[in-house]
Parts: structure tokens; sequence; C-alpha cells
């Protein structure tokens, strides 16, 4: 939203928002999602600096099959992956992905591990460390924060859904990651990746690159295999253009399948937390985890009937017979992205899918400031909800009282950038204006039955494909973010799934492919997805590079 005109393409939208079971199941499952977990181990050449990790890429079933076999524990997982943390995040190539960790991490394996003694498996998460994002409330020592200052000393009471989720489920919850501030809806001009509280998250692939955000210290430590999987969320973008700038896989679910009770907002008609993890395989086994109906979500009993509490069901042969529709508006913004787009339809066509190409969305381009007007509305409301709730040990309770904590410090919090959103939302009336429902139900019809769908039934899809994003940028924060296109609105603004999975690289680079569909089509994107990674094998471990050397060829990168 940087440039005033009457229509916002999708890559301004993409910008400001950017900126703005038991034993026998694990077995099962290992053996569909995994290769011998002492292969999946071995590490390529690092910078010299850079150890070797013995977790590196390890999935959600091989490490069971380690803690089952006594090779681990929930414990001496934790140690590995907290010493990971010290050793290359906050000292080494300083990724500075993680923002807090959980003192009380250790003695949560350790309970975990009395459990698995005893012969209790809680889940398939059982004694697996997890990351998750920090707007996501966790009523333990850690802070709540959004990655600002003003939040600093948020302790909550009462655990988010997602994190009552994770702990029932069994997993250990090692930290929280640094975000894009205020999940990038502060301003046009921000920086991703980059927080007061937290400071700058760097792309493991290449130090001097951005992550894209807001999800970007999740991103990070799942791509630098600093923790087994973590959680993120989304609005617009938050979790799928990480995942892609980060060579990881993204899930943005249904509006409505995850509760968002207990997570700092947006906008309660877009936002929801997901997973991301380096597997599509552990991707749905996180997902599992996390669905639910909250009574404090209203939106989530819209699942019941749904929903599911495992999705590794799905998982097989999901090209063979599928049509796949090729969103080829989302294209031709970059040569090089195109010919990794270009091979990846090649590949589909092998596997057994129709490709439908041209299918794109009637509508899009047609939203105009819809949107962000929508968003600007339900921040202004939503936010002094939630910070309305928080304690004294809190300094701001309002959207108003942020603005003016940002100003009083405006040497830290704005040194690189202003607020300008904040002070649009808090120019806006409240739910009941006019305008606001207006853009809302334009939203909803151009996304929805005249957009998606209206595509979807047309060519009786599957799904949809599309370029993600592009290849990372270089980060600068005296000029902010340089987003040149891919997508991800669409399915934001209808609240609608989209995953995203490694498609390649461009100089080294990781380039994502982005498959959505209608309302609750998780399991058929999924299978899609999952197969799509199976026969292509992507997912490649970042070296930790100063920058990029262009005069390298690809096969060099």
């Amino acid at each position: 939203m940087r440039k005033k005109k009457k229509e916002v393409s999708t890559r301004d939208r993409r910008n400001f928002l950017r900126k703005s079971g038991g034993t026998a199941t694990l077995a099962i499952v290992g053996s569909v999602l995994s290769d011998n977990i002492n292969v999946q181990m071995k590490t390529p050449d690092l910078p010299r600096d850079i150890k070797p990790f013995e977790l590196d890429e390890a999935t959600i079933p091989e490490l069971q099959i380690a803690m089952n076999e006594g090779r681990y524990t929930a414990r001496s997982l934790t140690e590995k992956y907290l010493g990971r943390i010290e050793e290359i995040d906050k000292a080494g190539p300083k990724i500075n992905s993680v923002i807090e960790i959980n003192p009380d991490a250790l003695d949560i394996a350790d309970q975990l591990d009395k459990e698995r003694r005893a012969g209790k498996l809680r889940s398939q998460l059982h004694g697996i460390p997890v990351l998750i994002k920090d707007n996501i409330d966790t009523a333990d020592k850690m802070m709540t924060t959004a990655g600002s200052l003003a939040m600093s000393g948020s302790i909550t009471a009462k655990d988010s859904f997602v994190v009552q989720k994770l702990r029932e489920a069994g997993a250990v919850i090692l930290g929280k990651t640094n975000l894009s501030e205020w999940a990038n809806f502060r301003s046009t001009k921000s920086t991703s990746g980059w927080s007061g509280r937290g400071g700058l998250t760097r792309n493991p692939y290449a130090l001097d690159r951005n992550t894209s955000g807001s999800s970007s210290g999740s991103g990070a430590a799942v791509a630098a295999n600093l923790c087994a999987v973590a959680i993120g969320t989304e609005t617009d973008g938050s979790i799928v253009s990480p995942s892609s700038t980060c060579g990881i896989v993204g899930l943005k679910p249904t509006v409505g399948l995850i509760s968002r009770s207990g997570i700092i907002p947006i906008a309660h008609s877009q936002d929801t937390a997901g997973p991301m993890t380096r597997s599509v395989g552990d991707t749905a086994i996180l997902l599992g985890a996390l669905t639910g109906v909250d009574e404090r979500d209203a939106v989530t009993k819209e699942s019941r009937g749904k929903a599911f509490t495992n999705y590794t069901q799905f998982l097989g042969d999901g090209l063979k017979g599928a049509k796949i529709g090729v969103a080829r508006k989302y294209f031709r913004f970059s040569d090089a992205v195109d010919a990794v787009m270009k091979d990846a339809i090649d590949v589909m066509k092998t596997a057994g899918a129709t490709i439908i190409d041209p299918a794109d969305i009637p509508t899009e381009g047609q939203f105009g400031d819809a949107e962000y007007e929508v968003l600007l509305y339900e921040f202004k409301a939503d936010l002094n909800a939630y910070l309305q709730n928080l304690g004294a040990s809190v300094s701001v309770h309002s959207l108003k009282e942020l603005i003016e904590f940002n100003e009083k410090n405006r040497g830290v919090e704005l040194q690189y950038f202003n607020q300008d959103i904040l002070i649009k939302a808090e120019a806006k009336g409240d739910l009941k204006s006019p305008a606001y429902l207006k853009a809302l139900a334009k939203c909803k019809r151009l996304s929805r039955p005249l957009g998606i769908d209206a595509v979807m039934k047309k060519h009786k899809l599957t799904a949809l494909i599309a370029p993600t994003n592009q290849p990372a940028w270089t980060t600068d924060l005296l000029n902010g973010d340089r987003i040149t296109g891919g997508y991800s609105s669409a399915s934001a603004v209808a609240g609608y799934p989209h995953i995203t999975v490694p498609a390649g690289f461009v100089y080294g680079l990781p380039i994502g492919i982005s498959f959505f569909a209608g309302a609750y089509s998780e399991p058929a994107l999924l299978k899609v997805a999952f197969a799509f990674e199976q026969l292509t094998r992507h997912r490649r471990k970042p070296k930790f590079l100063p920058t990029i050397d262009l005069h390298k060829t690809e096969a060099q990168a």
C-alpha cells in the first residue's frame, strides 16, 4: 500500500501485510513419511565455523522412532535443540529467530519422558520440541508481545487454544519466535522480520537476505533446524511467504479450522494460526493436533464435521488423476521463478495430473482498497478487545495508547519506519460502520463465489497453483521490503486454505509453489502437495552464507 491508487494490486496488498496416536500409528506414519533416520540426519558440508547437527532435517516420525528405540528422549532432544539455538541463532551466523526461550522446557520434557516410560503416549507430538510465534499466548513464564516493547512484561493468565492443544498433545514448547512487529501491520514501509523487541531475523540461506513475514522467526528457525516444527500466524501471506522464502512447508488453514483465541489479532475475518515445517507429512501431523471447536472463538463451530484430528490419512499418490489449474495471472513477475514453475508443472503432468492452463481467478485485481479497509476496521476493534483484557503489568490497553507509546519511544520503536497503519486504523469507526460492512461484503463476494469457487467449479479442479513469491530480497531497513509478486491474497480474503511447498531454487534461494482451493479443502491440498514433494524432494538445508554469489550457476549455488 505504498502508493495511493484507485485499484491496489495483489502485490501491493501482500506488501503492506508482510510489512504490515500410539506406537503402531507412529510406525505406519514413519514408514510412509520418512527414509531411514540415520540417512536423513547426515549433514552436507557447512561453513567451517558451523558444526554439523545430528538432528538436521529430522521429521516427527523419525524422532518418535528414535525415542521409542531409546536413542533419544524428550529431554535430550530439547537439550540438543536448545544448544543449537545458542550455537547458531544467538552466536555463529546469528539468525536471531528465537525471541525467548521457555525456562520450563526441560521440566516439561522430563514429565513427558516419565509418561513414555509408563507406556503413555499422548499423540504423535509426544516429546516433540516446538517453537511458537510471539503473538500466541502462553500461561507460563514467557511474555507474549507481538515483538513490541509496548507489550514488555505481558504474561497472560490463560493459554491460547493453540498452546492448550499443543500441551495436550505432549509437545515441548521450546520458546517463542521473533516476527515482523505487530504481524507486519504497523507501516507500509516496514522491513519484514524486524521488531522493536527482537531486532532483525536473518534468512539462513543468505544472511543479508530477508525472511519475509510476518512469521519470520518461525520460518527461519524451522529452515535452520532449531526445532522440529513451528507455529506461525497469517492474515495475508504471513505463513506462506516466509515459508517459501525460507525453503519450508507452510499451511494457512481455512479460517475457523484452528481457534484464534489467545492470539494477538489483526482481523478476525482473515486471521489464523498454522503449521510451519520441513515436510508435508509433519504439516499433516501438526495440523491434526490443532483442530477443534473452541467456545472462545465462535467461527470454529463451522468446522464441525469438516475437521480431522489425523490428516496423515490423506497423504499418498495425490497427483494421478488430479485436475490442477494454473492461476497464470500470478506469474510473469520473474523469468527465473517462471522457469521453476514450468518444471513443477511438467512434474505434475508426468505424474498423471491434468493441467488446466490458464485457470485464472476471475476477480483477480478487482478488490481495490476493500481488503485494506476491512483490516483497518477489524484491527482497531480486535486489538482493543485483546489489550483491554491484559493486566496492569502492560502499559498499553488500547490502540490509542500503543500509538502514544511508540511516539514516546520513537528512538527505538520508530527508528526505521513509522506507524502509519496504526494511525489509519485508529481513525476508523466501529464494526457497524457502513464503509466497513460494504468493504467486507465486497471482499467475500469477490474472493469466494465470484473468485476461487467460480474457477474451481468451472474447471472441476482439485486445486489451483501459483508461485508463492519471489526469491528473498536483500534486507534494507531504511527503504523497507521490495516485493515483486506472488500469491496469497485471494485465499487470505476468502478465508480458504493455502499450502506452499519447496519447488526449486534461484541462485541458491528457495522458491515455493502454492496449492490452494475452497473452504476445508485441506485433505485434497495435503494430498497433492505431498505427492509433489515426494516426487521432487526440493527441500535443501541452508548454508548460512553471508550473501549470494550471483556469478555462480544454479548448480554451483
